[in-house]
Formats: structure tokens, C-alpha cells, sequence
């Protein structure tokens, strides 16, 4: 019993000192600023991650397109991983590397938003995908932790969870995530609805 208390207030202490980042509210609170008037425009938000944070990706990608709190219509969002094809074609073809990199050049405009979750920072395949929306005026939102890691310098947004440790960066990624969610949908829908 004891170890499951220490790691659910290892969670709590981590979500703690987020609650006490003022940077880091201001942060989450620009990015929702900036994904409602991207979506406003007529403009899409992708998302890409890798194991879990491809999980979180996906999950988050699913609450703009399906719903959230309220019945409302679908939000163009997509998680670039899902096409198991094509990730396995340039994955074999080219490289792991730039499995995202090549599909926001296909498919992303600017004006756009690229969210990408990875813990270190450091994920080479969302770097590179940071590098080509950059080049294509896409506006990069990044979910990492304490550092930030190479995606530090290449968001427009860095949302960098207080922690080293992969869990309890995850768990506030979802956390935050969700805020950004919901908050986007209430100034979104509050004059379209």
C-alpha cells in the first residue's frame, strides 16, 4: 500500500509545481489562444508522439475530432501516426526519423498547428517534423519534460511538464492536454455554436 501512496503523490507533487508555474498556466493559456484562432481560420491541428506519447497523441487528436464536454461538430485534428502503411512504407523506404517530417510537408499548411509529445524532447522523428513545419509556417506546439530537450528551441509553444521521470510527465501531458481541450472547445463554440 505504501509504494502505490508514494507514486500517487509523486504524481500529485509533479502536477503541484505545475499548478505553481505561473510560466508555464501562461504558456498552456497562449497555446489555447493560438489553436482556437488557427481553427478559426479554417486551419487543422496535428499531433504526433512516439509509444505512450503516440497514445496521448492520439487520445488528444480524438477528443478535438469526436468531442469533449459538449455535442458540437468535429474539429479538423488528426494523429499522424495512425496509418500503419504509410508509417511502415517510409519507415522502411527512408528512415524512422522522418516518418512525420514528410507527412507534414504533404499535408500541412500554414497557419496550421503541429503538437508534438515526446518526454525528452529529444525524439528525432518529431524534431525533424518541428524543422519542416517551421520552414512551412506551421505553428509547433511542444509537450515535453523538464528541459525540453532539442524541441526546446523549435516550439513556438513549449509546454515542458517539471520532471524527469517518463510517467509522471505523461500523466500531466494528459492533464494539460485536457485543459487545452475543453478550453479550446468553450471559446471555439462560444459564438459558433
Amino acid at each position: 500500500m505504501e509504494k502505490i501512496k508514494s507514486i500517487i503523490q509523486s504524481s500529485i507533487d509533479v502536477k503541484q509545481e505545475v499548478l505553481q508555474n505561473e510560466d508555464l498556466l501562461s504558456t498552456v493559456n497562449a497555446t489555447v489562444e493560438a489553436i482556437t484562432s488557427s481553427l478559426k481560420k479554417g486551419c487543422r491541428i496535428y499531433f504526433c508522439g512516439n509509444g505512450g506519447s503516440a497514445a496521448d497523441a492520439q487520445h488528444l487528436a480524438a477528443e478535438f475530432s469526436g468531442r469533449f464536454y459538449t455535442d458540437r461538430k468535429a474539429l479538423p485534428a488528426e494523429a499522424l501516426h495512425c496509418n500503419t502503411s504509410y508509417l511502415t512504407a517510409v519507415a522502411n523506404d527512408y528512415s524512422f526519423d522522418v516518418i512525420y517530417a514528410r507527412l507534414i510537408d504533404g499535408i500541412g499548411n500554414k497557419g496550421d498547428i503541429l503538437v508534438g509529445l515526446s518526454t525528452s524532447g529529444n525524439s528525432g522523428n518529431i524534431v525533424k517534423a518541428f524543422e519542416v513545419a517551421k520552414q512551412k509556417g506551421i505553428t509547433t506546439i511542444g509537450f515535453t519534460g523538464a528541459g525540453g530537450g532539442a524541441m526546446k528551441s523549435l516550439s513556438d509553444y513549449l509546454i515542458n511538464i517539471p520532471s524527469k521521470d517518463t510517467p509522471r510527465i505523461q500523466e500531466s501531458h494528459i492533464m494539460i492536454g485536457h485543459i487545452i481541450c475543453q478550453l479550446v472547445e468553450e471559446n471555439y463554440f462560444s459564438g459558433n455554436g
